[in-house]
């Protein structure tokens, strides 16, 4: 009997919608049915996409640039620049580069000059500088880049970085904190210990010299200066200098070689700063 219960009241069911079908159809309505793509259109489809992907993945690996900015420091001059990811760059006296931002990487090209960078930290986006035929690649870490007329000097503060010579076939340094390779036409120097905080004192505007001969001590100062510093006779260059000096006193620094060295200035007639050793019998 129960199962006649049921048939009968579905029935009613049955004839009650069927009398309203109508009105339920436009209080209920019924969500549209999605055309059923031919197969051709979803053949077509399925080519686009992967068409996408393909072009999408050689613009990655292709690591294209979408930005550059170029930075530049005056002689006798320092500059900071804060980049958009972070890292800091401080320019010594005389020192342009350029900056590119790619996809994948940051790249600084360093045309002259000396640099030091404080990078920050991006795993997924390497940051390299490219001096001449040598290459620098960090991750994150704080050095120094100079390049000098016939080399490339790099000099590690914190961190760890690679240091590679394109133009020969040996194998790259990886220098940590207080290491420095120099790199130059037949390759990469072998990695010295140093003290980097004195190699970078310039950052601060600090010349440290710890017996450093005079001849290198005066290339370093005409970095700093406008005098026109001739080359110091033999005898003089092999004196040694030590001291802190205040690059923004670089002419003072010259005129007080006479008090810390036996050695005397006189200008020629072309106006350069001739230093010569002094002897007694030149009383």
């Amino acid at each position: 009997m129960g199962i006649e219960h049921d048939d009968i009241a579905s029935s009613e069911a049955e004839n009650a919608i069927a009398r309203h079908r109508t009105a339920l159809q436009e209080r209920f309505p019924l969500p549209a049915l999605a055309a059923r793509p031919s197969r051709r259109k979803k053949k077509t489809a399925t080519l686009a996409a992967i068409a996408l992907a393909a072009v999408s993945a050689a613009v990655l690996w292709a690591d294209p640039a979408y930005r550059t900015d170029r930075l530049a420091s005056a002689g006798g001059e320092r500059a900071t620049a804060v980049l958009a990811d972070g890292s800091t760059l401080t320019l010594n006296t005389d020192t342009e580069l350029q900056v590119a931002w790619h996809l994948r990487s940051r790249r600084v090209t360093l045309e002259r000059g000396q640099t030091l960078f404080d990078v920050s930290h991006a795993r997924w986006r390497p940051f390299s500088v490219a001096a001449g035929d040598t290459r620098v690649t960090v991750v994150g870490t704080m050095f120094e880049v100079w390049r000098l007329p016939q080399s490339v000097r790099v000099t590690v503060l914190r961190g760890k970085v690679r240091v590679e010579n394109d133009a020969s076939a040996g194998q790259p340094a990886y220098l940590t904190a207080n290491q420095q390779v120099e790199s130059a036409g037949a390759g990469l120097s072998p990695v010295a210990q140093v003290d980097a905080g004195a190699r970078t004192a310039w950052k601060d505007g600090k010349l440290v010299f710890d017996r450093t001969p005079l001849a290198d001590a005066l290339a370093e100062l005409r970095r700093y200066t406008r005098a026109r510093i001739a080359a110091p006779d033999p005898q003089a260059a092999s004196l040694l200098v030590s001291g802190v000096f205040d690059t923004a006193r670089a002419d003072a620094i010259l005129d007080l070689l006479p008090d810390i060295l036996p050695v005397t200035l006189t200008r020629n007639e072309q106006g350069e700063v001739l230093v010569r050793k002094w002897f007694e019998k030149d009383k």
